[in-house]
């Protein structure tokens, strides 16, 4: 690793560490030739994910758009930050764990709403009005009668 202060093109590593959960190592350096130390961080690469819309269009899958649309969701409802991004990783891991370089929209909107169904069911229905565009009061609240008849089985 070539060193940032005097560019040498070598350093030795003081010490490793695993981070993130194990998925980077954080490494001390220090260079034979100056003596100065530094942080690097090495992570693997991942396969990009690319999502197909519904209208064609193609886009890389983006996890902070994936954890800003359950924020939304999750909105002054008392679910902890931690468990929200739990959620998002999730989806991430399941989608990834696939295999497949590509992903319909639909596949992570119903991953989303297992989740959100699991966790909270306003969050859920909240997501669901927006994934499903509802379009009127009659389907909202099919919707929310079949979530009701659920609960009751689930009893």
């Amino acid at each position: 690793m070539k060193c940032p202060f005097c560019s040498y093109r070598d350093s030795r590593v003081i010490d490793s560490r695993a981070v993130e959960d194990g998925t980077s190592i954080r490494r001390r350096r220090e260079c034979p030739d100056c003596g100065r130390r530094f942080t690097t961080y090495e992570k693997y690469e991942e396969t990009p994910l690319v999502v197909s819309k519904k209208d064609g269009r193609r886009e890389l899958f983006d996890a902070k758009k994936l954890l800003g649309g359950l924020l939304k969701a999750f909105e002054k409802r008392p679910v902890p930050y931690e468990k929200v991004q739990e959620i998002a990783d999730s989806v991430e891991r399941e989608l990834r764990m696939n295999g497949e370089s590509e992903v319909e929209s639909a596949r992570i909107g119903e991953l989303v709403m297992q989740h959100l169904e699991e966790t909270d069911q306003i969050a859920y229905v909240r997501f669901a009005s927006v994934y499903r565009q509802f379009a009127d009061v009659k389907n909202f609240m099919q919707e929310l009668e079949r979530i009701m008849h659920k609960g009751q089985q689930d009893k």
